[in-house]
């Protein structure tokens, strides 16, 4: 395994040959609230991942232990000026949005505290996988803001329009029995086992060919929110992108040789 930080507060974790990347928050001072040092971490480590061709999976984590993100740095924030908040908002958008664009699958490992920017940051991953000890909630509306970190668009995806907006409106926080039920969290998982098992379906993620993973990811995400027509256009493409790739055709002979493949990830 090797270790890349970047900034004081992110740290990149490289599993096994290097097709699991591990993002791990690493500010437990501040619960890792997201200031603006770790939001433009974040955003560059992401940047780096999402080049990296030898990357199939991250999984996002955090070093606290208790608390995955509480979200935005209201210290901070207190100290600021309009002028301060104007200049910062791309910076945190581009957390949210660089965790949100990787090209390849992402799981959240989630336990503790996950609110605000910091469930925002878990929305913004494929899969969600939360411990017993899990609190999740966007009360960004009874701090005078609005979820802005995604929250407003991934939140309803996942749990649909009115159920979201009970959520947010209420600014309630969820514990992690109900969070599962209510689809917020995918796998609900023993106290201190979220990084285990997330990294564990990671590692049976990164198995499969790159290729394909890469053209299923972006299938799911443009063909969001498209009539049955237009999305099945979107997968007839990124089928196009896939079935000529060395991957295809190595994953057909290693089918046919009863062997495990060997993927040229290209």
């Amino acid at each position: 395994m090797s270790e890349e930080r970047f900034g004081e507060f992110v740290l990149v974790r490289r599993h096994g040959q290097g097709h699991v990347a591990e993002l791990v928050l690493d500010r437990p001072k501040a619960m890792n609230a997201v200031s603006t040092e770790m939001a433009r971490s974040v955003a560059g480590a992401c940047a780096e991942l999402g080049g990296d061709p030898e990357v199939r999976v991250v999984v996002l984590t955090s070093s606290h232990e208790r608390a995955f993100c509480v979200g935005a740095d209201l210290k901070e924030r207190n100290s600021f000026s309009d002028a301060d908040l104007v200049r910062q908002r791309p910076v945190a958008r581009g957390a949210y949005t660089g965790v949100l664009e990787l090209p390849v699958p992402t799981v959240a490992a989630v336990h503790g505290f996950a609110l605000g920017g910091g469930f925002e940051l878990a929305l913004s991953c494929d899969v969600i996988v939360a411990d017993r000890t899990a609190v999740l909630g966007l009360p960004e509306v009874s701090v005078g803001v609005i979820p802005g970190g995604g929250g407003t668009q991934l939140l309803p995806r996942r749990v649909g329009a009115a159920r979201a907006a009970e959520l947010i409106f209420t600014a309630r926080r969820v514990e992690a029995a109900e969070a599962r039920e209510l689809g917020l969290v995918d796998e609900l998982v023993e106290a201190g086992r979220d990084r285990e098992e997330a990294l564990a379906m990671a590692a049976r993620i990164a198995a499969n060919s790159p290729v394909g993973l890469r053209a299923a990811k972006r299938a799911l995400r443009l063909g969001q929110g498209l009539d049955l027509p237009a999305g099945l256009e979107v997968e007839d493409a990124a089928w196009r992108s896939v079935a000529f790739s060395g991957d295809r055709a190595e994953g057909v002979a290693a089918f046919n040789e009863k062997r495990k493949p060997n993927w040229p990830g290209r």
